[in-house]
């Protein structure tokens, strides 16, 4: 018993040590620690969360007011035209022509109803008819279109100004920046998506004919001709075209920049056809394969290979080997910046070319002027007719041929066809200008046969045709 008491005694007193121990040295750097460590991290006092800014809120845009400003401007197209019946059609009896209707989108950009749609939504129309977007219908009239831009003018008659849309800068429109495209896909009117640009300038022809605004806003068909509006509402395209395998958007559309919409438009409304300006420049755009071969180490820009003669470039001294790096305000990175910039000039109007020749940079002011030469395919060189050259081969319209290509000349001598003989008619359009020969080629569909009306040198009409 005496053990027992005894062994109490000495765990109780043992115990007394530990606790105190404790409390002496580890409780007390415990608290030394905890107060060293809240040193170095903020105190949070607790506050009313709902007068407080959320820090990590982050800014959405907001196309509430875009899509207000734009859906009532933005118009469905419904194009009807006659087409003539196939093999399988005659051979189960249907008829010989029927009834075709195809639909597409339309920007009205003035109160009194001219609206600017795509040209291939109103291409071979026998009547087009617009829908507004309070469900009203009228028919429109073909102001007039221009097929290598892809654009087109309507005019419908109201008994109301119309809500409208006025075209904004496509210059100042930024990779990156949020838009909107407004337009009636699938027959879905009324239809806003999202996007932003992704790239600008772009060319889909291969031909640096085209300079579009990239987006990766849903575009499906039936929104062509529609509008591509920034989060301000501003018009900085017309839809025209997606990139696709299956026919539907799979994250590429295309939009001509509205700078190049609004000129077409103009020059329709104020010439009824489109007045290009030309710098004269023959050349390509830099890369590292084309620097290497140029010997130069410049790997962006337009590099000049040729100056035509009588030109705004010749006249102002621009040469063979410069190298353009900018025009006005706008940088030259690629063949399609060029041309897409051209393409908002008209003839007389001046634009300011930086270039570097030598390896230094200059500046000069050149004058834009009217195409007056082109060299057509199998041909040869082709420039604009004076009235004695028509009325001495009893024509109103056509093109001169200046000088027959060197490999073909022999085979047009032999057919009656000279220099100073008139070419009418390319794929079935009349010509009246340079211009309008080199349109037609290019917009000449890939493999489409090329059909060339000359009148020869006895004043016969010979029409031949090439592949």
């Amino acid at each position: 018993m005496k053990k027992i008491i005894t062994l109490v005694f000495v765990s109780a007193l043992g115990g007394l040590l530990t606790l105190g121990g404790y409390k002496l040295f580890v409780e007390n750097d415990a608290q030394l620690l905890a107060v060293e460590q809240s040193s170095d991290y903020p105190v949070f006092v607790p506050t009313n969360n709902s007068n407080s800014i959320n820090v990590n809120k982050v800014s959405t845009p907001d196309f509430v007011d875009a899509a207000e400003k734009s859906l009532d401007a933005v118009v469905h197209v419904k194009n009807t035209s006659v087409v003539s019946s196939t093999m399988q059609d005659l051979f189960y009896g249907r008829q010989s022509q029927r009834a075709q209707v195809g639909t597409g989108s339309g920007v009205v950009i003035s109160p009194t109803g001219y609206i600017v749609t795509n040209n291939h939504v109103i291409k071979n129309a026998n009547e087009i008819s617009i829908t507004l977007n309070n469900n009203k219908s009228y028919i429109a009239e073909v102001i007039g279109s221009d097929e290598t831009t892809d654009i087109a003018l309507l005019k419908i008659d109201t008994e109301d100004d119309l809500p409208f849309m006025a075209f904004g800068d496509s210059d100042n429109a930024k990779v990156g920046e949020w838009v909107l495209a407004v337009g009636n896909p699938f027959n879905l009117t009324s239809t806003v998506t999202a996007g932003i640009i992704s790239a600008k300038a772009r060319d889909l022809s291969g031909q640096h004919m085209q300079s579009f605004i990239q987006t990766d806003a849903a575009v499906n068909p039936g929104n062509s001709g529609g509008a591509l509006v920034n989060t301000n509402g501003d018009l900085i395209g017309i839809n025209t075209a997606i990139s696709s395998q299956t026919g539907s958007y799979i994250g590429y559309s295309f939009a001509v920049p509205s700078n190049i919409a609004r000129k077409i438009v103009n020059d329709i409304m104020e010439y009824g056809n489109v007045q290009n300006g030309i710098l004269g420049v023959v050349g390509g755009a830099l890369n590292s394969a084309a620097a290497k071969e140029l010997g130069t180490d410049i790997t962006e820009g337009f590099y000049v290979s040729d100056v035509q003669e009588d030109t705004g470039a010749d006249k102002a001294g621009i040469k063979t080997g410069d190298i353009i790096k900018r025009i006005d305000k706008v940088e030259i990175h690629k063949f399609s910046d060029l041309t897409g910039y051209l393409k908002t000039k008209s003839p007389d109007d001046v634009v300011n070319v930086t270039l570097l020749r030598d390896g230094n940079e200059e500046m000069l002011p050149v004058t834009l002027l009217k195409p007056s030469s082109y060299t057509l395919p199998t041909i040869g060189l082709i420039k604009n007719p004076s009235e004695k050259d028509l009325k001495r081969y009893n024509t109103e319209y056509g093109v001169k041929i200046s000088e027959l290509d060197a490999n073909y000349k022999s085979n047009w001598l032999k057919s009656g066809v000279e220099e100073g003989s008139i070419i009418t008619r390319i794929n079935g359009k009349k010509l009246y200008t340079v211009e309008d020969a080199q349109n037609a080629i290019k917009t000449r569909l890939y493999n489409e046969p090329l059909q060339i009306e000359v009148i020869n040198k006895n004043g016969e009409k010979i029409v031949y045709n090439f592949r």
